[in-house]
């Protein structure tokens, strides 16, 4: 999950598509899927706004995010919304394909948060921040796992990552890692916050969301990428087969009270 409403999903592509029972089955759970993702969407981008007015520090997409708004003079949900979309740019010469989740995310995320920054004043008592900071990784986690829950595909930076891990073999692990640096030491230079909350979200955010899917009874999976990859080192080169073992030969009987015609009997 990313700092932006993001899974790789349940191990299916995003969309109400299917076939047969399955397809069946979706197709009428579409109204609760949909909500699940709405909603989930919504309260994501509002628990952001909270950690944002923690200001104690955002998670790595976030610090930049908030850096990049404090050179432009855009807020940070728009911010976050052309970084989606330009993410979703890259997408197109790793050959990723987005689904209604990826453009929902793109746009509601950011918009959600700046409702939530609009509504929330800023606040400056260290244990309300505190607090603050403690609601928006919970909540935040929550709406991860109704946004996994509807199944509609990855985010647009989770996409990046599954993408550039297939375009260049390098692991999930690595790759993953690499674009949290890159965005976090970004966004420090442009002046975003990073502090006790990024650690405190770094640490919380995946035991959290994994007890919020197991309440839900929901099983994930990594969608066009597996958790763990597994080298492969040279085949083995095939072993010749072992040579038959040469037939018997004929052993010949002698003819009670002898052969017609002077001949032996052959046995087999």
């Amino acid at each position: 999950m990313s700092a932006n409403g993001e899974s790789a999903g349940t191990g299916r592509t995003g969309g109400a598509g299917g076939t047969g029972a399955d397809g069946r089955r979706r197709g009428r759970r579409l109204p609760s899927r949909l909500g699940r993702l709405y909603v989930g969407l919504a309260l994501y981008g509002g628990s952001l706004g909270l950690m944002v007015r923690a200001d104690v520090g955002l998670a790595p997409w976030d610090v930049f995010h908030q850096g990049v708004a404090r050179h432009t003079g855009l807020s940070i949900g728009t911010v976050s919304i052309l970084a989606g979309a330009v993410v979703l740019l890259v997408w197109v010469p790793i050959r990723q394909r987005p689904g209604l989740g990826t453009v929902s995310n793109v746009v509601l995320v950011g918009l959600s948060m700046d409702a939530a920054l609009a509504l929330l004043p800023q606040l400056h008592a260290i244990p309300v921040r505190a607090a603050l900071l403690a609601a928006g990784v919970v909540l935040n986690a929550a709406a991860t796992a109704l946004y996994i829950s509807a199944d509609f595909g990855p985010g647009p930076r989770d996409g990046l990552m599954t993408g550039l891990h297939r375009a260049t073999g390098r692991s999930i692990r690595l790759v993953r890692t690499g674009i949290e640096v890159t965005v976090l030491a970004s966004g420090l230079l442009l002046g975003g916050s990073a502090g006790v909350g990024t650690v405190a979200y770094a640490l919380g955010i995946g035991p959290l969301v994994q007890l919020f899917l197991r309440l839900s009874g929901t099983r994930t999976r990594a969608t066009g990428s597996p958790a763990r990859v597994v080298a492969r080192g040279p085949a083995e080169p095939a072993q010749p087969p072992e040579p038959a073992e040469p037939a018997e030969p004929a052993h010949e009987q002698e003819c009670p009270g002898g052969c017609p015609n002077g001949r032996r009997a052959d046995r087999i």
